[in-house]
């Protein structure tokens, strides 16, 4: 393989790969496992709590001011007895949709490798079978 064609592969490996982000195991029945990183025990844990807004996304903004939305880049908002509160939280689905895509860029990235190969197979034979007409030819 020349230079030419690791370059084409190494530009589409870095197209084609998503970015990679630390993996979770979701273990909780409703679909997400929370990660707590304030020293105070949160109020889920001390009294009965509502998610006020389920888990999704930090935003730019989010990220930067809280240290929830830095370990895992989920943020859930609960309310507790009149008390607002946010906690880190990892979403299934969110992370079921990265797996589906990185699937998908898997087997188009395969799909387009065995295209490669049939056609500088196809490339080969035709050089073969040239060399032979020409070995023939010379007799």
């Amino acid at each position: 393989m020349g230079p030419r064609w690791r370059l084409v592969v190494a530009t589409l490996v870095g197209l084609l790969a998503p970015p990679l982000r630390s993996a979770a195991v979701a273990l909780e029945s409703d679909g997400k496992t929370t990660v707590n990183v304030s020293k105070a025990p949160p109020c889920g844990q001390t009294e009965d709590f509502v998610v006020a807004q389920p888990c999704s996304p930090c935003s730019s903004f989010e990220a930067r001011r809280n240290p929830e939305c830095r370990a895992t880049g989920f943020i859930e908002h609960l309310s507790c007895g009149g008390k607002q509160e946010t906690r880190s939280c990892r979403s299934v689905e969110m992370e079921a949709h990265a797996f589906w895509k990185f699937e998908g860029a898997m087997i188009g990235m395969a799909a387009l490798f065995a295209l490669m190969v049939v056609f500088r197979q196809r490339m080969l034979d035709r050089k073969a079978l040239e060399k032979v007409r020409k070995q023939i030819e010379s007799i």
